[in-house]
């Protein structure tokens, strides 16, 4: 687009030696559910299965939650241990944060722009249009996105050692956000996932550093974005097997003929219930996805 630029955020150096500065502590409240080994369709005499169901419980929880898919059956923890590939949402998936929320409290429109990610996050408005109103509630510069880039980002507890066990596992590694790349760099960086990896949105600035708009031809950038992204990364590497993570209803889309095999709702961060629920597993800690990585 002639007269647009759009910034973007220099690699992070090797911080990944401080992480302990941009992790944040789990938090252990216990859900009450209980789920029986029978009623999840679980092999009673599979003693490799039994045995990890012993020792990963799923005990972490925002609240209180009568959810039933906190263990996973057998068919699920097979996909998940035989991935060729794992898509991760960012905002309250890897990162504590949503992205864009964060952002807009720092140009000082916070409120109104929390109220648009919510409803978006739940399904109950088109992504781009959320996505477009929210952005022209903030009206950013560069110089303020530059402003904000100085902070480090926010992980997830546990997420850089999950990332780890995956690449060790010889998986391949996306972030696919409906956020801004700007935002998702340093991310990535601190992660050890190539930039490539990396499908989200761009915000677009004008010469002067005035707000421009967003690029309409990310695919994450409309309804359906992420399904397709994760289309795409199938089709273009020919893996067999492929699993998205996420909290969101953007996250569930991917789940889909073509795209994810297995959704994994993550909700350590936000239990958004509606999503959840639909969820092949749910997990509140990604020690549990670690530890089933045998």
């Amino acid at each position: 687009m002639e007269g647009l630029m759009s910034f973007q955020a220099n690699s992070v150096p090797d911080v990944s030696r401080q992480q302990s500065s941009v992790l944040v502590p789990t938090f252990s409240p216990k859900i009450t559910t209980r789920v029986s080994v029978q009623s999840i369709g679980m092999v009673r005499n599979s003693k490799l299965f039994n045995s990890f169901v012993a020792s990963v419980q799923p005990l972490e929880a925002s609240a209180v939650t009568p959810l039933d898919n906190t263990l996973p059956s057998k068919e699920v923890l097979d996909v998940w241990q035989n991935a060729n590939a794992v898509c991760f949402d960012v905002d309250s998936t890897v990162c504590i944060d949503e992205g864009i929320d964060e952002f807009a409290e720092f140009c000082g429109a916070g409120e109104a722009v929390a109220e648009w990610t919510a409803r978006a996050m739940n399904g109950s408005v088109p992504f781009e249009e959320a996505l477009a109103a929210r952005l022209s509630l903030i009206n950013p510069s560069l110089s303020q996105l530059q402003d904000f880039l100085k902070r480090p980002p926010r992980l997830s507890p546990g997420i850089d050692l999950l990332v780890k066990k995956l690449k060790d596992k010889n998986k391949d590694v996306y972030l696919v956000s409906g956020g801004f790349r700007q935002m998702i760099n340093p991310v990535a960086s601190i992660l050890g996932i190539p930039l490539e990896n990396i499908f989200a949105n761009q915000i677009l600035f004008g010469s002067n550093g005035e707000f421009a708009g967003f690029d309409k031809n990310e695919p994450t950038s409309r309804r359906g974005g992420k399904a397709t992204a994760v289309q795409q990364i199938r089709k273009a590497h020919g893996y067999k097997s492929l699993v998205m993570i996420g909290d969101g209803a953007t996250d569930l889309e991917a789940r889909m003929p073509g795209g994810a095999d297995l959704f994994i709702c993550y909700g350590g961060v936000q239990l958004r219930e509606s999503v959840a629920a639909k969820a092949d597993w749910l997990v509140f800690n990604f020690k549990d996805l670690i530890n089933s990585l045998v």
